[in-house]
């Protein structure tokens, strides 16, 4: 009452201000968040997974599911926004997610894994309504986890069947132990085409604004290899760098992803036909100037190699050879100027 006094406001009000101060300054959400699909229907290209998905959503059941396919596919947004469907509000409480960053050894499947999946789950929702009787763990990238841990896993899939549903998620499908892949319906998952990844980048431009080059959809897709995901984080990065005045366009989208300009494979190539370890030595430490990534450049130079012309295909095969060699030193460590001059030296003696 001394405080109205006073000011003439209430606390109520003040209060009020100051939590609609904390909410004005939430950062917003990334934009892969965001256009997350909510249901099932939301999936994209999946045709096949969707249908099965959408009768098991029906049927409010689902079975122990492996998902697996390229990276930015939809996988783990397709598992839950089937789980949201199913368990509506409660969706929070009846899934457990786990992925790479979170410790799963034979310890975890043990205690984390085998307690969630001992709970008992209720028929009916708060509200009074129906609910299905289970829950659902999702191990993302499950095909890091150790033999031993999958070992584990498999008796706790067998033992808990009727009152938890399990979704593994991962890449490789060959990683995955057979007692585990046997106890799951498998789903691959393609990588998308291109009409698709435009056709999401464009409703995204709408919602948000974005002023974009139309030749700069095809670059983004380029960049992204299929990868939704990736497609999307480069549109937000461009975006937020150059600013809402700023019309995108392929120069942009280059610079941010470090795609090494094509014009830079023709002129290695073209230094090691002249045969002059000098111009190869200029060229390379050129290179370094411009602060591109080796590792990059070399992966680039597998598909121009690829599609060279002017090579036999015993020369790409000896080039694409030293390509792989210089590519494994890259990643034990090795120096980046001494594996691209090794390959500019390879290069040479098969051109001669």
């Amino acid at each position: 009452m001394q405080a109205f006094l006073k000011t003439g406001k209430s606390n109520n009000t003040e209060k009020t201000t100051a939590t609609e101060t904390v909410e004005r300054r939430k950062p917003p959400a990334p934009w892969v968040e965001k256009y997350r699909p909510r249901s099932v229907d939301d999936v994209v290209e999946q045709s096949e997974v969707v249908a099965v998905l959408r009768k098991c959503v029906e049927g409010a059941d689902l079975p122990n599911m492996l998902l697996y396919g390229p990276p930015g596919t939809g996988k783990t947004s397709t598992i839950l926004a089937a789980a949201r469907q199913i368990f509506g509000d409660m969706y929070r409480d009846r899934i457990l997610e786990l992925n790479a960053s979170d410790e799963r050894g034979i310890n975890v499947v043990r205690t984390k894994i085998k307690n969630f999946a001992q709970l008992t789950a209720s028929n009916t929702r708060p509200d009074g309504r129906p609910c299905p009787p289970f829950k659902i763990i999702v191990l993302d990238e499950a095909d890091s986890m150790t033999h031993a841990a999958q070992a584990a896993l498999r008796r706790t899939m067998e033992k808990e069947c009727r009152s938890t549903r399990f979704c593994l998620i991962c890449n490789y499908v060959s990683r995955i132990i057979v007692p585990i892949t046997s106890r799951c319906s498998k789903f691959r998952f393609k990588a998308l085409g291109e009409a698709q990844i435009i056709a999401r980048l464009q409703h995204i431009c709408e919602l948000e604004g974005v002023r974009i080059d139309p030749d700069a959809y095809k670059s983004i897709v380029k960049i992204s290899g299929g990868d939704m995901r990736r497609a999307i984080t480069t549109l937000q990065s461009c975006y937020r760098l150059k600013g809402a005045e700023h019309t995108i366009n392929t120069d942009d989208l280059l610079e941010m992803s470090g795609i090494i300009p094509e014009h830079y494979l023709e002129d290695y190539l073209e230094v090691c036909r002249s045969g002059k370890y000098e111009r190869l030595e200029e060229f390379v430490r050129e290179i370094g100037y411009s602060a591109y990534s080796v590792g990059q450049m070399m992966e680039q130079f597998v598909e121009f190699i690829v599609r060279c012309g002017s090579l036999t295909d015993k020369q790409k095969a000896i080039i694409c050879d030293k390509l792989g060699e210089c590519c494994y030193r890259l990643q034990d460590g090795g120096s980046e100027y001494l594996q691209i001059m090794d390959l500019g030296c390879a290069i040479i003696l098969a051109l001669k």
